[in-house]
């Protein structure tokens, strides 16, 4: 069976260069900001996470904003998980090492940073929303 005009069919690929683009340079500057140093994965790492929040808020615009904040918080941390996996335990890169703080995974992800991440959600979501209504016309 063949579904014709799904919604990834129709995302126009502006969005997921622009949306991706956005999370790069956002994510990379935070960390700038934060820590006072990045690694060029971590643009990649960002971009990926916007991206997804964007596709988050594009599929239930009408979702809670605290829903959305905690799912946008676990998709961060999965992409996390996920990235710190292939460059820091794979690759043996060491971008980001958790494991002094409580409550940590392998030092890839911890509690205390999945709840920064909900916090961030929140401007993130409303960037999603403003893209998705004002620059593509939702």
């Amino acid at each position: 069976m063949r579904v014709e005009n799904t919604f990834f069919q129709n995302l126009p690929l502006c969005e997921f260069f622009l949306s991706f683009l956005t999370g790069a340079v956002l994510y990379y500057a935070i960390e700038m900001l934060w820590r006072g140093r990045s690694h060029w994965s971590m643009a990649i790492v960002g971009g990926i996470c916007f991206y997804l929040i964007y596709l988050m808020y594009r599929l239930f615009p009408s979702m809670p904003i605290v829903l959305g904040c905690i799912l946008g918080g676990v998709i961060i941390t999965a992409v996390e998980l996920g990235a710190g996996e292939i460059v820091n335990l794979r690759l043996g890169w060491n971008v980001w090492d958790y494991s002094q703080i409580p409550l940590n995974y392998k030092g890839q992800i911890c509690l205390l940073f999945s709840l920064f991440w909900c916090l961030l959600s929140f401007p993130a979501i409303g960037l999603a929303k403003f893209y998705s209504n004002y620059v593509f016309g939702g």
